[in-house]
């Protein structure tokens, strides 16, 4: 038997990351104008394009710095995160512009990101950037670790959104206090725990070497491989699964954790639990984890949904694997079973390639727009369509439906990326057309938080590449305003399904993306203000006064209406 200080030095170098080799600099905005030397696979521009998004997730890290990390304005920040609770939970990602750390959207950014690389993960292989996308899912996989302490425990966010939202400004002065917040076996947050075992499940079936759709040309990258690593992440699925179904009830997060509403309000978990359930089966390779699954699909009615796909809204992307699934473990169900969830999948791909039939429209500039979760951040709901569609598109039962995913698919990665009414090219530092004044307090250089768009007076001080923003609106428009977070705010899950349909292109897209076409000057804001639409958003009323004035408004309306049927009526008796 090898002496003890080996067998540590043989599991440490088991768990080992990738080493990035060559290193990826994000070129300057200037590069994005320029089209690739030679139009083959891989395409310098989309590899460009990749490696900048996952830039992105650097610049968004908290806890203590590697020397090794690339954004050089970025200081080692939250080291003191998880004092309260007499835990480390150090590490891990800011979700957004602001420091808020918030396990739900993160576990599901890392379930969509780990998915998307068991599928099309050559694609980071020819990009050269299967090390980074190691060190991205490790920083928050990490993190996820040590917010499960044990299996009755799982801490779901650090730092309290109310104190946040009153700070503007770097990295160095993030007030306090930092308050840990947690679910655990008596006091549930089943939508948080499940998602958190599917990330745990989706990943470590990457790590453990496995490929979905191996139909297609499709493989996962090769260097990402560590069963050890695997491992680790299957015992807290596994844990984790054990919490979400064996705690004294169900319940959502925020009915557990209030302050968790503030931000991420979960709608539900009966699609965190099925997705859990599929992702831990596919992880085990357990077909009665599969029949469980199955169970809560038809307990929770997930069956003829149009619903967006999104950190909160699952059930598109469980049509996508529920029919990966039949394909890779036919066993599990047989033909039949291809046939129905093949059949499910494609009433909803077919309805969103048709324009969102069912659940959206197409604005007029050619964005999927799903009103209500668009008005929030247009391009997320978009995108994460146009993955789902990516993803589905080598298994479509004909080879039409197949090409018309595709197509829908890559007119939204089209639109992001400048074939837009504006000219805008919504990945920052990409393209002189990209956002230079972006809602992130990290990267404006500003500290006044009663003067965020003139402080500075211009662009961001530091250039946050990879940034995905919320995007337009309706109609469209773009107005660049650092204090408007719903369109200039980037976020964790905005950036994720653009890396799936990123890696995609690097494998199979020779021709360069749209943003080359694009010269300098291209965008330019357009006329007035994004509240132009809205008396009430001039008016300086809160958000309760806007209320209450809709409520006098309907008052005062119906009280008209009754003076004229009372008129009408005295009319008539005459």
């Amino acid at each position: 038997m090898l002496p003890l200080p080996l067998l540590l030095a043989v599991a440490a170098f088991a768990n080992a990351q990738l080493t990035p080799s060559p290193t990826f600099t994000p070129p300057p905005a200037d590069a994005g104008t320029t089209p690739a030397p030679e139009q083959t696979v891989p395409n310098e521009q989309w590899s460009n394009l990749l490696g900048d998004l996952l830039c992105f997730y650097e610049a968004q890290r908290s806890g203590e710095l590697p020397d090794s990390n690339r954004v050089t304005w970025r200081n080692s920040s939250g080291l003191h995160d998880g004092e309260d609770a007499g835990l480390d939970l150090t590490g891990g990602y800011y979700d957004a512009g602001d420091y808020i750390k918030a396990s739900y959207p993160l576990s599901w950014v890392l379930t969509s990101v780990c998915w998307g690389a068991a599928v099309f993960g050559q694609g980071y292989d020819l990009a050269n950037q299967t090390a980074y996308l190691d060190e991205m899912l490790r920083w928050g996989l990490d993190w996820l670790i040590k917010a499960h302490p044990d299996n009755s425990t799982f801490y779901v966010q650090v730092g309290d959104d109310a104190i946040d939202n009153n700070y503007w400004g770097g990295d160095q002065d993030i007030p306090t206090p930092r308050p840990s917040y947690q679910v655990n076996d008596t006091n549930p947050g089943t939508d948080a725990t499940a998602q958190a075992s599917a990330a745990f499940s989706s990943c470590s079936f990457l790590y453990a070497g496995g490929v979905l759709n191996s139909t297609s040309d499709a493989t996962a990258p090769t260097g990402i491989r560590n069963q050890t690593y695997a491992d680790t992440l299957l015992q807290h699925a596994v844990g984790l699964w054990g919490l979400s179904v064996n705690a004294s009830g169900v319940n959502r997060s925020q009915d557990a954790v209030p302050e968790v509403g503030d931000a991420y309000p979960s709608s539900g978990y009966g699609d965190d639990l099925t997705l859990a359930a599929l992702f831990l089966a596919l992880a085990t390779s357990s077909p009665s984890t599969y029949q469980q699954a199955l169970l809560y699909y038809s307990k929770y009615k997930l069956s003829g949904s149009n619903a967006v796909l999104n950190w909160d809204s699952k059930v598109p992307a469980i049509y996508t694997l529920l029919t990966e699934l039949a394909l890779a473990r036919p066993s599990w169900g047989g033909s039949a079973n291809l046939t129905g969830w093949r059949s499910e999948a494609e009433r909803w791909m077919d309805g969103v390639a048709a324009g969102g039939k069912g659940g959206a429209y197409m604005t007029d500039g050619g964005l999927l727009y799903y009103p209500g979760d668009s008005d929030s951040a247009s391009l997320n709901p978009a995108l994460n369509a146009a993955m789902a569609l990516t993803h589905y598109a080598p298994i479509a039962s004909t080879s039409d439906k197949a090409n018309a995913y595709l197509d829908f698919a890559t007119s939204q990665v089209n639109y992001t990326l400048g074939d837009n009414p504006m000219s805008a090219v919504y990945v920052v530092g990409i393209n002189p057309n990209s956002p230079d004044r972006v809602h992130s307090g990290m990267a404006s250089g500003g500290d006044n938080i009663n003067g965020i768009n003139t402080d500075p007076d211009g662009p961001d001080l530091h250039v946050l590449y990879g940034a995905v923003v919320g995007g337009p609106d309706k109609d469209d428009k773009f107005w660049n305003i650092r204090s408007d977070y719903i369109q200039s705010e980037p976020a964790l899950d905005y950036v994720a399904p653009m890396l799936t349909l990123a890696a995609f292109a690097v494998m199979n897209n020779a021709h360069d993306p749209y943003f080359t076409a694009l010269q300098a000057g291209a965008y330019s804001a357009p006329g007035g203000h994004p509240c132009d639409d809205s008396w009430a958003c001039h008016s300086g009323l809160s958000e309760g006064g806007k209320i209450a004035l809709g409520v006098v408004i309907s008052i005062v309306g119906t009280a008209f209406v009754l003076c004229i049927a009372w008129f009408v009526w005295r009319m008539r008796r005459r």
